[in-house]
């Protein structure tokens, strides 16, 4: 009897140690695995934020562009804007002024 209960001790801490071996090196896999996957996080990361800067340099281009043009759209509307483009386009000039024309 105490041999049967020897051997029934030796499974058990035999089946112990191989649970306890499966049970490492099954957290050793999760583990490669988490840091692979967070290796390929950050490279994305880098990526997005690279894009991130991009599309905000774009922004701030835009708004700058948007500016320019509501300053151009003021000037349209004044009286001097229509001066320039008579004088400009049409060849118009003011009373009493003198108009000299290089020789070509």
């Amino acid at each position: 009897m105490k041999k049967s209960r020897k051997k029934r001790n030796q499974r058990r801490i035999g089946y112990n140690q191989l649970g306890m071996v499966a049970i490492a090196l099954i957290v050793f896999v999760l583990l490669v695995g988490l840091v692979i996957q967070s290796n390929t996080l950050k490279g994305r990361l880098d990526v997005y934020s690279t894009k991130a800067a991009s599309l905000q340099e774009q922004i701030q281009a835009e708004k700058d562009r948007t500016e320019e043009i509501d300053g151009l759209k003021k000037h349209m509307q004044t009286d001097e804007y229509a001066e320039e483009i008579a004088r400009e386009k049409l060849g118009l000039v003011k009373e009493n002024e003198i108009v000299f024309e290089e020789e070509k």
